[in-house]
């Protein structure tokens, strides 16, 4: 009798997820979980360390181990819906860029309090939600220029490197709008907190170009394990301790504070921000979520062998449809909009090939939930070399512009270099929808651009020149 209940609840688990029709097997499904939960797993160290990174309005700042107990909650409940609905050895977790937005561009630039800034990620959710059960999303994709979306991923990018060398104490700011980057915190480069850094960073782009399955994750403890040596037993009580340097914590373990979870103001951007300004951040997220989510599923699909012969993907809606969800679960849980990730790929190298392999990494994340104390431990200094490694991974979508193509690949360009010289991707986006749809008019090739672009770059103008109206009508001084 024991014999035959195992062999039907493996027959039952194999019917459900397909495994032996994609040519896999339980065990390489599981090994495959863990691998791609090491690859991405990062993101529980450096979600908090960015969304931490700046006080709201009010002066809150968001503690390390609540943000990675709503990390690791979200990224865990996301992705075993993935894997238990979908059936893709798709994961999900917080979107890095998505992020840095909702810290440096809606918190820092436009004044939002957090429950404010997740109810722009929830709404955006929502509005992709809403596309993909219309059958809309694809249309949209099809109307912004390929060497346009190559280059927001570009810029995003440049502009979390920028973040890892600011984190990492290599270069400082004294203001976002009024003086540049400076090297080190007075144009020098001192202190145990830079030398972390920059050997952190060195051992994690050795990893990196070593192709070290979970490079970022071992450079970040490693980073970590050495800044706890040198402060606590090399230099403990001497001159050369620094504050904010890694230090022993007193637990391993607790229970998980989910205080943060449904701390949302669905509409107070609104009310701050103004209701253009509003809609414009709410578009350039749902933006960069919409095209990265399209190129990731795409990419993993095709290195899985899962496309057909029209390079579709079978069953995409339901990826789509998790993943927009996602956003919106992401946004509740104060942990922001969450994405399918291209780290998946690791998994699918190592044979994932079923939504058991996303089951996996599920519940690796919620067994992440206890380990706050533990995380807590880990500093800027250690974080910050990983947001400059996957800056530069993220660089990799360059040499994919047409370069030789003025007409989008100065749009391109002006996208990339104005997001991280001028602190906001929202800039960023656009100066590259304005600079291409003039371009085309300018050269008499107006009926090539899709409709929607025209719409956009129309209410990217007024966003730029909403401050210059006030002044002229006397609103604002």
């Amino acid at each position: 009798m024991p014999e035959t209940t195992t062999k039907t609840g493996s027959s039952g688990l194999d019917r459900y997820f397909k495994i032996t029709e994609r040519g896999s097997n339980v065990r390489t499904e599981v090994i495959a979980g863990f691998t791609t939960f090491m690859t991405m797993a990062y993101i529980l160290f450096v979600n908090p360390s960015i969304l931490g990174a700046i006080p709201d309005r009010n002066g809150t700042t968001l503690a390390f181990p609540l943000v990675l107990t709503v990390t690791a909650l979200a990224a865990g409940v996301n992705t075993l819906a993935m894997g238990l609905y979908a059936r893709y050895p798709f994961a999900i977790a917080a979107g890095l860029g998505l992020n840095a937005v909702v810290a440096f561009q809606l918190v820092g630039g436009n004044l939002l309090t957090w429950p404010e800034a997740m109810g722009v990620i929830v709404l955006e959710g929502i509005i992709i939600t809403i596309l993909v059960l219309t059958g809309f999303r694809e249309a949209v994709m099809n109307a912004i220029p390929l060497p346009l979306k190559q280059a927001i991923g570009v810029g995003i990018g440049l502009f979390i490197a920028i973040i890892g060398f600011v984190n990492g104490g290599f270069a400082s700011m004294s203001g976002v709008e009024t003086a540049p980057l400076t090297l080190g915190t007075g144009g020098e480069l001192h202190g145990w907190k830079v030398t972390i850094f920059v050997i952190g960073l060195l051992f994690t782009a050795f990893l990196v170009a070593r192709k070290v399955k979970g490079a970022l994750l071992i450079g970040i403890l490693a980073t970590t394990v050495f800044s706890v040596v040198v402060n606590e037993f090399l230099w403990a009580g001497t001159l050369y301790t620094e504050p904010g340097v890694a230090r022993l914590p007193s637990d391993v373990i607790s229970l998980p504070d989910f205080s943060l979870v449904g701390q949302v103001d669905l509409f107070g951007s609104f009310v701050q921000m103004g209701a253009i300004a509003a809609v414009l951040a709410v578009f350039t997220i749902m933006l960069a979520d919409f095209f990265d989510t399209m190129g990731t599923i795409i990419g993993l699909g095709g290195e899985a062998g899962f496309l057909d012969r029209d390079g579709r993907l079978p069953g995409t809606r339901r990826v789509l449809l998790v993943d927009s969800m996602a956003a919106a679960v992401g946004g509740l849980f104060s942990a922001s909009s969450n994405t399918t990730y291209i780290e998946s790929a690791s998994g699918i190298s190592e044979g994932g090939r079923t939504g058991l392999t996303s089951v996996v990494v599920g519940v690796l994340f919620l067994a992440a939930l206890a380990l706050s104390p533990l995380a807590g431990v880990i500093p800027p200094q250690a974080t910050a070399p990983a947001l400059v490694i996957v800056g530069f991974l993220m660089m990799s979508l360059v040499r994919e512009i047409p370069w030789d193509d003025y007409e989008t690949s100065i749009p391109a360009f002006l996208m990339m270099v104005v997001m991280p010289f001028t602190y906001s991707i929202t800039n960023g986006i656009g100066a590259g929808f304005i600079s291409y749809v003039a371009i085309k008019l300018l050269r008499g090739k107006g009926g090539e651009v899709h409709w929607m672009m025209y719409v956009s770059a129309l209410a990217f103008l007024v966003y730029f020149a909403i401050t210059g109206v006030r002044v002229l009508l006397g609103l604002q001084g």
